[in-house]
């Protein structure tokens, strides 16, 4: 079975850290790819290794990315 999850992906000094709101697992790499790539890894570990009542109470059915525009000074 697969899952359709959101990868927020962002820079953090030299790297990346990237991050699936849906079960607030986070991962990091030294580009894009190299932290989604490990972001994958750290979801299939964690849907793996969770029991069925940890994987109900963390997942999210509706998370939702957007814009939002603030004034500032």
């Amino acid at each position: 079975m697969t899952r359709q999850l959101t990868a927020i992906v962002e820079r953090d000094g030299n790297g990346y850290v990237a991050l699936c709101p849906e079960v607030d697992v986070a991962s990091q790499g030294d580009s894009v790819a190299e932290a989604r790539s490990n972001l994958e890894e750290a979801l299939a570990l964690f849907f793996e290794t969770a029991s069925t009542e940890e994987i109900e109470r963390r997942l999210r059915s509706e998370v939702y990315v957007t814009h939002v525009e603030v004034a500032v000074g």
